[in-house]
């Protein structure tokens, strides 16, 4: 993919509002008028475009939704309290109006899982699947890991800061770190207000995950650098919670799976939604 994906991904999308706080959350929806519409919640410090190399290919059969969550990209910060369970109440609040009274499968990466599984345990009768990809917040300390500071860089040290953070987060290897990414990563630092990382050594996603019963898929990268050497404490966090879950790894892929290894990671939603029915 190039970066023209990114204003052509744009362009092709409706983009529509819902309250927040004192200003709007911002959503866009492919291909509206298909059925069985599909959901994706970015991840921290993210927005839309962490969902680039997913969203041509569901939208090529279904209406695909993915807001920027409250207080990132473009949505305005979220009144108080700042915490999953509110930000996932207006989430929810937006996501009624954007269904229309249809069900959606819902997926969440990293910190949109937690407000996935949320968003899920209050709305159940909108949601047919839950699917978490990267999912902290279940009582389990995440794995520090490095990152440089960005806002007093410019140039060439701003773009190799960019680098070393998505190799020491997001991407394991390193050669994956194209000019898209870095892209992305630039756009989303830069719009990103509000902070989430206080939530993932919770147990807020777990607590949430308990009060639902949709069919439920956890998907982990093999290298995730935040979980990696604790992936199947991961599993069985979940498994409490919910003792039907369903549970996979996928191998050579870090924190941001569906970026580094989109054909694996398709694969594996597909396996998900499939086995929801």
């Amino acid at each position: 993919m190039t970066l023209s994906v990114l204003h052509e991904l744009e362009a092709a999308s409706r983009r529509m509002e819902t309250p927040c706080g004192d200003g709007m959350m911002v959503w866009r929806v492919w291909n509206a008028s298909a059925g069985a519409p599909i959901v994706l919640l970015h991840g921290g410090n993210g927005s839309w475009r962490h969902w680039v190399k997913q969203i041509p290919g569901l939208a090529a059969t279904r209406c695909v939704i993915v807001p920027d969550l409250p207080g990132l990209g473009e949505s305005a910060l979220p009144d108080e309290p700042h915490e999953p369970g509110h930000l996932a109440h207006i989430t929810g609040a937006g996501l009624l109006t954007m269904l229309g009274g249809t069900r959606a499968d819902l997926v969440g990466f990293s910190f949109g899982a937690n407000i996935a599984g949320h968003l899920a345990a209050e709305r159940p009768g909108a949601i047919r699947s839950l699917t978490l990809l990267g999912a902290g917040s279940l009582g389990l300390a995440r794995n520090p890991v490095p990152l440089e500071k960005i806002r007093d860089k410019q140039g060439a040290e701003r773009i190799a800061a960019h680098r070393f953070n998505l190799n020491s987060l997001m991407i394991a290897e390193a050669a994956r770190i194209d000019d898209l990414a870095l892209a992305i990563q630039e756009w989303n630092t830069v719009h990103a207000r509000f902070r989430s990382r206080a939530f993932a050594n919770a147990h807020l996603l777990k607590d949430a995950l308990a009060r639902t019963a949709m069919p439920l898929t956890a998907l982990w990268g093999g290298r995730d650098q935040l979980a990696v050497g604790h992936i199947p404490a991961r599993i069985a966090a979940v498994r409490e919670a919910r003792p039907d879950a369903r549970a996979e790894v996928i191998p050579d892929a870090g924190h941001w799976t569906m970026y580094e290894a989109p054909e694996a990671f398709d694969a594996a939603l597909a396996r998900a939604l499939a086995a929801a029915g």
